[in-house]
C-alpha cells in the first residue's frame, strides 16, 4: 500500500526495506548527494557550462539563461554573451540556432573571430543566407538560442 504524506514536520515509526526510523537523516543525505565535485572529469565536460534563449530584435531580452549574465547588442545580427563566471579560458565549443518569426529561412549562428571567443564572452552573429544574399548579411532574429560547452 502507498503512503501518501502532505505537510511538512518528522516522520516516525516507518520503516521501509529493513531500515530503522532515523537512519536515513539529513546529514547522510548531504554527505551522499550527487555534487559537481563528486562526478568524475569525463562527466563533468559533458555539462553545458553556460547557455541563453534571448530576444534578438529591439531592446535584447535574456528569455532564460545559466551561467549568462546579460547580451549586448552590438548592432543588427551582432551579440555579445556575457558569462557571469568566467572560463579559465577561451578554449570552449560554442553552438547556436535562431530563428525570425513566420519564416523558414537558415539563420546560422556563427562566432566572429579568436580575438572576440573570451574567457568571460563570445560575440556571435545571426546571418541570413539565401541565393540571392549568397555571402550572408547580419539579421536581427526574434529567438537566439546559444551553448557553451568546456
Amino acid at each position: 500500500m502507498p503512503i501518501s504524506i502532505a505537510g511538512s514536520g518528522t516522520i516516525t515509526g516507518i520503516s521501509v526495506g529493513g531500515i530503522p526510523d532515523g537512519v536515513v537523516d539529513t546529514d547522510v543525505l548531504a554527505a551522499n548527494a550527487v555534487t559537481y565535485a563528486k562526478i568524475g572529469t569525463t562527466e563533468q565536460g559533458q555539462l553545458c557550462k553556460a547557455w541563453v534563449n534571448f530576444n534578438g530584435t529591439g531592446t535584447v531580452a535574456i528569455r532564460a539563461s545559466f551561467n549568462v549574465s546579460s547580451i549586448t547588442d552590438n548592432g543588427g545580427g551582432d551579440y555579445t554573451v556575457n558569462f557571469t563566471t568566467a572560463f579559465a579560458d577561451a578554449n570552449y565549443a560554442m553552438t547556436g540556432t535562431a530563428s525570425l518569426d513566420g519564416r523558414s529561412e537558415t539563420i546560422a549562428i556563427t562566432g566572429y573571430t579568436e580575438a572576440t571567443r573570451l574567457s568571460g564572452s563570445v560575440r556571435i552573429n545571426s546571418r541570413y543566407n539565401n541565393n540571392l544574399v549568397p555571402n550572408g548579411i547580419n539579421v536581427d532574429t526574434s529567438t537566439v538560442a546559444v551553448a557553451v560547452f568546456r
